[in-house]
């Protein structure tokens, strides 16, 4: 796939003219158009989302709540923070650089990334490390399908995405009382990254991706927690080395590389052996036990055979 536009020919001639004036139209409208094509673990085969109960067996968090509880400190530390102010994030046009060991790499608007590409609806269970989970209907791009077209080579061992960093547009980035140092930073194993599972996501309930889920596009790594899967990513780097992701270099004894859901393996502070499904009340905790590798364990142990998961945690 030819990724990066000739000099010579007019943009409007390679992207249709309304997708070139409205990329977040365009955006919309693959979410819509995407077809339920992934088997396993879940999907459903239309875009009627709410009150159903998924293949999985559990029922989906509510649309509100999926998009009004989150984890997105760009914006501010409370989980309604990112609702409240993610409106001032400016979304269009939107460019991803790729670097690193890979054949193509450069400047790439993001809807000539993503053209062309299948758009697929997935289920998926969302575990945070904070012990709350959501079960959650996302539209995305099989992450395996958005790297390989910029042909890593034989030295990328790893893939590091960094999110965007806009003080002026993300309030919580120039807040005095918040240790994260920007941009944020994330990483993943080539193999892990290419796995079926992994998914770039552009859509959630068969709608565009709000911004305080991370659009126009953001990871999602379900079997690892929450804190994996970056939002509102702006760089793709291809290397030979480990990324230092950004809560392990924050917190190092609390958050290391791989962060596979392990009911085994207690945050220093909490357990994780049991998680608070939203929707949840102080009456109704809503309580569960966290199940290995979020439920995927037999789609994705496979990858960490022969490791200490209490060491590589």
């Amino acid at each position: 796939m030819l990724i990066k536009r000739r000099p010579d020919i007019p943009a409007s001639e390679i992207t249709p003219e309304a997708v070139f004036h409205s990329r977040r139209r365009f955006v919309k409208e693959l979410a819509l158009a995407a077809g339920a094509s992934f088997a396993a673990p879940a999907a459903l085969a239309n875009t009627s989302y709410e009150g159903k109960a998924s293949e999985l067996g559990e029922a989906l968090t509510p649309l509100d709540i999926v998009t009004s509880y989150n984890n997105f400190y760009e914006f501010g530390t409370d989980k309604d923070d990112p609702a409240s102010y993610a409106h001032e994030m400016t979304t269009d046009p939107w460019t991803v650089e790729v670097k690193g060991e890979a054949a193509k790499t450069g400047q790439f608007a993001f809807e000539d990334l993503i053209k062309g590409l299948p758009q697929e609806e997935r289920i998926y269970r969302l575990r945070c490390v904070e012990a709350w989970s959501m079960v959650v209907p996302w539209t995305g791009i099989p992450l395996k399908k958005v790297l390989a077209q910029f042909e890593p080579n034989g030295n990328a061992k790893y893939v590091e995405f960094t999110t965007l960093h806009r003080p002026s547009e993300m309030r919580g980035q120039r807040s005095l009382f918040n240790s994260i140092d920007w941009p944020y930073v994330e990483g993943l194993r080539l193999d892990e990254a290419y796995h079926p599972l992994a998914l770039m996501v552009t859509g959630v309930y068969g709608r565009e991706l709000p911004n305080q889920n991370g659009a126009p596009w953001r990871l999602m790594v379900p079997w690892k927690y929450g804190f994996k899967s970056g939002k509102s990513i702006v760089k793709i780097r291809f290397t030979r080395r480990q990324p230092r992701n950004t809560w392990n270099l924050l917190a190092p004894d609390e958050y290391g590389f791989y962060a596979n859901v392990n009911p085994a393996v207690d945050h220093p502070r909490w357990s994780q052996a049991t998680e608070r499904r939203l929707p949840s009340s102080l009456f109704n905790p809503n309580r569960i036990p966290t199940l290995p590798f979020n439920g995927y364990a037999e789609q994705v142990a496979g990858l960490y055979a022969g490791m200490d998961l209490t060491k590589f945690y």
